[in-house]
């Protein structure tokens, strides 16, 4: 429903004073015991309190004498007019029922020299259909992939979606695009293909999707590059009823990086969500920590200010599954649940953005010192 003004608004008012208070709206997850970020749209308490006395107090309209300025939204794409726009060449049907393979599809970028992406926004046409995309950058060379038609969907086996290329954006709701400041931006090498991977879930009704993704050029050459990162773990096995099963996953960083943001991905039984890092003298820190997951609303959760991760660091990510009958979203409390790609069998994946030097691709940075 639109809040664009008061007598759209008024209607929902005991509803949203309900959400506020129960801190469900506006959606915002991370416990503000540990870390500060740039995009926390979390409400304090006193504005909390100021919405709950509005709504207690009937809901008045206030006096049009002391209203602000109409904001302006955005109108179209969030990032501004793309300088280039890739596009699924049709539309791909979404059944009403059943499940839906992940889509995969291979766009040419056809660019003749690297070029670093300051901006990039995914827009899907039926946003009730795409449960998630990922776009990665398939790099000149790269095998991945390497048998499979250019400009049309198709599935693979789940191993053969693995890769190790880099992502240029994940879409999810909540996190529609990305965007960094002046001299930090993310590369695509000359030559290069994006690869969509589409995750479609069926809602009742036979739709059609034909997702764009748009991106802004960096005016002028970055001193830094953006490389996102992932840390999961597909080895577990969540027992029928278990109401807190923990999974954890573990590694050290290869080099020195900047941390700028946290991105936890899980499926319905997702419950909570920590990003761990252990220091030289073994303390442990907890960078973000997620008690009450939401499988709606799954945010980016960007660093108010960058964070130099030394090399050598061990990085923890655990996760914490709710298998039980109390879980409302839970498919099937009776069922033993393994990794896989529907969402009523799980994932444990914590991604990660780093900032490195601009001379570095992920390849290099994966160079460990004194490695070959």
């Amino acid at each position: 429903m639109p809040f664009l003004s008061y007598a759209e608004t008024r209607p929902w008012a005991k509803a949203i004073r309900e959400q506020v208070v129960a801190h469900k709206m506006p959606p915002w997850f991370a416990d503000p015991a540990y870390g500060h970020f740039a995009n926390d749209r979390s409400l304090s308490e006193s504005e909390i309190a100021m919405l709950a006395a509005w709504v207690n107090n009937g809901a008045p309209a206030g006096e049009p004498k002391d209203a602000p300025a109409p904001r302006e939204w955005p109108q179209g794409w969030n990032i501004g007019t793309p300088d280039a726009v890739f596009e699924m060449p049709q539309a791909f049907p979404v059944p009403a029922k059943g499940a839906v393979d992940y889509q995969y599809l291979i766009l040419p970028t056809h660019f003749t020299a690297d070029r670093w992406i300051q901006k990039v926004e995914v827009r899907t046409s039926s946003r009730a259909a795409v449960h998630h995309a990922v776009v990665y950058i398939r790099e000149p060379g790269s095998k991945w992939l390497e048998d499979e038609p250019l400009g049309k969907t198709f599935s693979v086996p789940i191993a053969k979606g693995f890769t190790t290329s880099d992502l240029l954006m994940v879409y999810t709701p909540g996190n529609s695009y990305d965007q960094w400041p002046p001299g930090i931006a993310k590369r695509i090498k000359a030559g290069s293909d994006l690869v969509l991977q589409m995750h479609y879930t069926a809602s009742g009704k036979a739709i059609e999707d034909r997702t764009r993704v748009g991106i802004v050029f960096a005016k002028e050459q970055p001193k830094q590059a953006v490389l996102s990162l992932q840390m999961s773990n597909d080895r577990f096995v969540i027992p029928p009823g278990d109401p807190n099963y923990r999974v954890q996953v573990s590694g050290t960083l290869p080099n020195d990086a900047l941390l700028i943001s946290l991105f936890p991905h899980m499926h319905l039984r997702g419950k909570g969500f920590e990003y761990l890092i252990t220091g030289p003298n073994g303390h442990v820190e907890t960078l973000l920590k997620i008690d009450h997951y939401d499988f709606q609303w799954q945010l980016n959760y960007r660093l108010r200010e960058p964070r130099l991760i030394k090399a050598g660091t061990r990085l923890e990510w655990v996760a914490y599954f709710d298998n039980s009958p109390n879980n409302r979203n839970n498919p099937d409390p009776t069922a033993e649940v393994r990794y896989g790609e529907q969402s009523w069998e799980e994932m444990m994946i914590g991604f990660f953005d780093v900032v490195v030097d601009a001379s570095l691709d992920k390849p290099k940075f994966f160079e460990r010192k004194g490695t070959p």
